[in-house]
């Protein structure tokens, strides 16, 4: 018995306290997840670059195989991400419904993350089926176990709204700031240029990378809490039918206005980000010079390692819904400066400061409102619907994602894009002609520019801060009448 207890006790959460706890803070929300999103974010900017400069699939089946197989693997994504959203919403345990997934998550993301770069230098058929069949493990099982539980942790960690908005603050640290230096700094200054098309060396490389992943999400488990969901520890809880969950999200304006932001803001992002690594080496400068993506990520995350002082206390007085809009008005303006003169520096880099400065409040700040909503429905509903809009949100994200790097790879295709070739061990860039260099600048500056007007639009509509604080007076109401 003495066992059992101990054995039990090890797996708790190192966070005790009632209220939001420095050490979770910063172990909990910043250093923990930069692992797992480091690796993420290495991928979402570099795994194309591996499927067409390394293992050069870009002609496979006229183009059509990195169009196609991208939707396709998001789709098998999105239908995981509704079944793993479920399966949270009836795990019952003293560590949460969210927080277990995550101790799950941490050894499939290495492996897979792995898998994903080990393809075998055979035929090109093999290495189709190994790149469909890696690329699914990772992102449509292990890390979709990993980002929904991840995702749940801000909403399910307190109902307090200064302190879970702290959280997110540093939340979006770990993806931005911690990830940002070696995604936007190192990576396009040392690494890319020491990878160069050899794919040896990037599997050394992204190995390290997903290796690293496993200590720091076990310490994203032991040093996060779920607060709410321990409000109704204990009590007898009965399954919500999905069709039911559906019914009251799909008849609130809330929750789909925020879903369609999610929808809009991540096509025009992935789209950039997967294009960014190809538009600093055929547009702006040259092929993996070091220096030209350096000059773009430094500029675009500077003011992102100083907004974590500001946004905050801006969105405090002026609301986080009224500052998001307030920067992707700055973002749009940004975006229009880069586009009048994309190939040259000077203007580029104000433009990409703009856009930076931007993007401050829907990167630290707007990932609270997600929180807002979530409490929004449980208040309308009388049940939580965490499982479900976790789902849908990581689903639109997904299949955005499939859908952004398809129309890229096609876009590559059919305007002749020419990829490198590795001659007597060094790598040889070729020219791009100019409706392949259009077709970056599109997909680098252009949507986005186009999003960003539609989202100011649209975030007219999401009003939720103007309730929230009576609608959670009255949560609690009713969870101390039912006591």
């Amino acid at each position: 018995m003495q066992i059992k207890a101990v054995n039990k006790a090890y797996f708790n959460s190192r966070i005790t306290g009632i209220d939001v706890q420095k050490n979770e803070k910063w172990l909990g929300y910043l250093i923990g997840p930069s692992g797992a999103l480091l690796l993420n974010a290495v991928l979402a900017s570099y795994l194309n670059v591996y499927y067409t400069d390394v293992l050069k699939l870009t002609r496979i089946w006229n183009g059509a195989f990195l169009a196609v197989f991208p939707i396709i693997s998001k789709i098998i994504d999105a239908v995981t991400n509704v079944i793993m959203g479920q399966i949270i919403e009836r795990t019952r345990s003293k560590q949460g419904k969210a927080r277990p997934w995550l101790l799950i998550s941490a050894p499939l993301t290495v492996v897979t993350g792995i898998l994903l770069f080990t393809v075998p230098g055979s035929s090109k058929t093999v290495q189709v089926i190994w790149v469909v069949v890696s690329y699914n493990l990772f992102y449509s099982f292990a890390y979709t176990i990993y980002n929904m539980s991840h995702t749940l942790m801000v909403p399910l960690s307190t109902r307090n709204t200064t302190q879970r908005g702290v959280l997110s603050v540093f939340n979006n640290i770990a993806a931005i700031t911690v990830t940002g230096v070696i995604v936007a700094l190192i990576f396009p200054m040392l690494v890319l240029p020491a990878l160069g098309v050899d794919p040896n060396k990037w599997i050394t490389a992204m190995s390290v990378i997903s290796i690293l992943a496993f200590p720091l999400t076990l310490i994203e488990y032991y040093f996060t809490k779920e607060r709410v969901t321990e409000e109704t520890a204990g009590r007898e809880q009965r399954a919500v039918p999905i069709k039911k969950q559906l019914k009251a999200v799909l008849t609130d304006k809330y929750w789909i206005v925020i879903i369609l932001y999610y929808l809009i803001h991540t096509l025009g992002t992935n789209l950039k980000n997967i294009s960014l690594v190809y538009y600093c080496n055929y547009v702006l400068g040259s092929y993996n010079d070091g220096i030209t993506q350096t000059r773009i990520n430094v500029i675009g995350g500077f003011p992102m390692g100083i907004g974590i002082f500001i946004v905050w206390p801006l969105a405090k007085r002026f609301g986080k819904r009224n500052v998001t809009m307030a920067g992707y008005v700055l973002y749009a303006i940004g975006g229009i400066i880069c586009l009048l003169n994309p190939r040259n520096m000077t203007a580029v880099l104000i433009g990409q400061f703009i856009k930076s400065m931007g993007a401050l409040p829907k990167a630290y700040i707007f990932p609270a409102l997600f929180a807002d909503v979530l409490d929004h429905m449980e208040w309308k509903a009388g049940f939580r619907v965490d499982g479900l809009s976790a789902s849908v949100q990581t689903i639109i994200v997904t299949i955005g994602y499939g859908l952004s790097s398809g129309l890229f790879n096609i876009l590559l295709a059919r305007s002749g894009y020419a990829a490198p070739a590795l001659i007597n061990g060094k790598t040889v860039a070729a020219a791009q002609n100019p409706a392949t260099r259009n077709a970056i600048i599109f997909s680098y500056l252009g949507l986005e520019v186009i999003t960003a007007i539609i989202l100011i639009i649209l975030l007219t509509f999401l009003t939720v801060e103007k309730v929230i604080d009576k609608e959670q007076a009255e949560i609690k109401a009713r969870l101390e009448v039912s006591r």
